[in-house]
């Protein structure tokens, strides 16, 4: 079993994927990072307008998955529980900014 699973929301679409992340076997950063940035690239996604981000994860592979996407997609989202809400953290896409809210 991997340290980390990513996998594509049955409602999605690869050019506007939300992606469902969450902790595999127990391990620390420096296994899980690897480990989620190869369940990312094994995803093979294309780009497009969007991609958001739901479930669990530190603060250094957030910024990991971040990175390894920022440029592929017009913004990246993030779903925050306790505003309900995805908020963009990146964005290149000239109708949204960081600290968007978004569905």
């Amino acid at each position: 079993m991997s340290h980390y699973v990513i996998r594509l929301d049955a409602s999605s679409t690869v050019s506007d994927p939300l992606l469902r992340i969450s902790f595999g076997e127990p391990a620390q950063n420096d296994q899980v990072i690897p480990d989620a940035l190869g369940a990312l690239a094994a995803l093979a996604l294309p780009g497009g307008r969007s991609i958001r981000f739901n479930g669990p994860c530190s603060v250094p592979l957030a910024m990991a998955l971040a990175h390894a996407v920022g440029h592929l997609y017009g913004y990246v989202a993030c779903f925050d529980p306790k505003m309900e809400h995805y908020i963009v953290v990146i964005s290149h896409h000239p109708d949204f900014h960081a600290g968007q809210l978004v569905e």
